[in-house]
């Protein structure tokens, strides 16, 4: 019985695809496409922002099985330093 071999295509990362997706958006954003183009754009947006999500996710889980994995199991959300509240004056 054979076997396939390993597929050697990797996806495409993040970064790549995130900057596709720029490159779609700012395409779309100067509305000199015929229609048919522009919806397989932003078709291949759509997939390009599922793709990048799923990166996400996959990332923040990695990060908080890192962060449980060193003993700190409390997760904390991102407070930007330039807001502040009325206690924070």
């Amino acid at each position: 019985m054979k076997t396939k071999p390993p597929t050697t295509e990797k996806l495409p990362d993040f970064e790549r695809s995130l900057a596709e997706l720029e490159a779609l958006v700012t395409r779309l954003e100067e509305g000199d496409v015929p229609l048919e183009e522009a919806l397989k754009t932003f078709e291949r947006g759509v997939a390009l922002t599922r793709q990048c999500q799923t990166a996400l996710r996959t990332a923040q889980q990695k990060v908080e099985i890192l962060l449980t994995r060193n003993g700190d199991e409390s997760i904390e959300s991102f407070a930007d330093p330039d807001e502040t509240d009325d206690a924070g004056r």
